[in-house]
């Protein structure tokens, strides 16, 4: 087999690699003073200032004394706390062969698969299938168009029960359908508040790489999707929004414990007077922080801490591939999308074979053409577990048939024995032509 680009061995440390994670999109405030992120560390990197609670005028830590602001300046102060955890740093992700993940161009979501083995064709082809295929009766024929009447509150029976056969010309063909059902692998960072659960740290044993953890297959050809964490990648650190302090500076009121007035708009007075409720000022105490400028850190919801693991998502999906052979009439062919048909041959292996003896050389073709479309699609992202194909016999009739005088025909169509018909001869003034 021909070595994919792309694909590693399983034991390599880069294996499933994808660059290096995204930092948090802290907002930026340019007059906070600068101080470490985690000890030993010396600056944030540029425009990456943590949260508001950095700010000295706004913790009570650094300026015990708190200050009450009153202006429309007051309020654009944009030091603000971001809400909800936030991706790893750098310096907390390396982890071999989980290097980089979450970046902006997502390389590697898809982590490449083990080999698959042998391509298509590799297993002898069937033979010696049984191709009979049946005909519909004018009794089946006959039926079908009076349950067809039946169905239309506008349409009379007399049509079914009074017309003469004049002919049934079947157009019966065939649909050849495919089945792969695939697994891919993908891995994200997932940051939590840290709760004190446990915690599977990588400090004495490497964590697995992703296709080497083992997940339980589904029902085959059933779509899935099932997400775990990633035996040995979890660590515990200082939330990085606000900085263990548990909170961050209110975003309704910047951390000014005052917002503008909602009764005068900030502008302080009301109909040529001062405003009653803000007394003129403009501004009234935030009720969201309780006057207070802090919050509790959605980060870490209030614990100072929180837990980075990487999570593994797996993701079951039944692909199909339908090919409906030409039936040389004018029947409308997605039609037969919504009724079932006879099968008359199926097949099931881990990649299959294309059918090469089948009667109808288009089935033969459709075929070779899906399992080449579904090898090339699946094999570089995803691992194919099982293939089964089969082909179906859709009964198609034309039925041209004689009533009082006239010439008039219908189609009868799958398994079910529909009626497709665009001249039925006896509607009421109320049918919908």
């Amino acid at each position: 087999m021909e070595e994919r680009s792309g694909i590693r061995a399983p034991h390599s440390a880069n294996y499933g690699a994808m660059g290096q994670p995204y930092e948090p999109n802290y907002l930026t405030n340019p007059d906070l003073e600068r101080s470490p992120l985690l000890p030993g560390s010396t600056n944030y990197p540029d425009g990456k200032m943590a949260s508001a609670a950095m700010n000295p005028a706004m913790n009570p830590a650094m300026n015990p004394a708190h200050y009450a602001a009153a202006g429309a300046a007051a309020l654009t102060n944009p030091a603000i706390g971001t809400d909800g955890p936030t991706a790893p740093l750098p310096e907390w992700t390396n982890i071999p062969g989980y290097e980089g993940m979450g970046t902006s161009d997502n390389s590697g979501k898809f982590l490449p698969p083990p080999d698959l083995g042998p391509m298509p064709g590799a297993v002898p082809s069937p033979t010696n299938i049984n191709w009979t295929v049946p005909f519909i009766s004018e009794d089946v024929a006959r039926k079908a168009l009076l349950d067809y009447a039946k169905r239309k509150c506008c349409y009379g029976s007399a049509p079914a029960v009074e017309m003469t056969f004049h002919e049934l010309r079947p157009y019966n063909t065939y649909r050849y359908r495919l089945e792969t059902f695939t697994e891919s692998r993908a891995c994200n960072w997932v940051t939590k508040p840290f709760t004190s659960q446990s915690v599977d740290s990588p400090a004495f044993e490497p964590a697995p790489l992703p296709w080497e953890i083992p997940v339980q297959i589904p029902t085959m050809f059933q779509d899935q999707i099932k997400k775990m964490p990633v035996p040995r990648t979890s660590s515990v650190k200082t939330c990085p929004q606000c900085l263990g302090t548990c909170r961050t500076a209110c975003r309704k009121c910047h951390g000014t414990r005052r917002v503008r007035c909602q009764w005068c708009n900030g502008t302080g007075r009301r109909v040529q007077e001062a405003c009653a409720h803000c007394k003129g000022c403009g501004t009234e105490s935030c009720t969201t922080c309780n006057h207070s400028g802090y919050v509790k850190c959605q980060g870490c919801s209030g614990r100072g801490q929180i837990v980075n693991y990487i999570e593994l998502t797996v993701t079951w999906k039944n692909n199909v591939y339908e090919f409906v052979a030409d039936h040389m009439s004018e029947f409308p062919t997605e039609l037969f999308k919504t009724v079932n048909g006879e099968k008359i041959f199926s097949d099931e292996q881990m990649l299959l074979p294309p059918l090469i003896n089948f009667t109808v050389p288009s089935i033969n073709q459709a075929s070779q053409n899906g399992l080449q479309q579904h090898y090339s699609q699946f094999s570089s992202s995803c691992r194919m577990l099982r293939q089964r194909h089969s082909i179906e016999w859709l009964p198609l009739t034309k039925v041209e048939y004689n009533w009082r005088e006239n010439r008039y025909n219908y189609f009868v169509y799958g398994k079910e024995n529909s009626v497709y018909t665009d001249n039925y001869p006896q509607k009421c003034c109320c049918a919908v032509m």
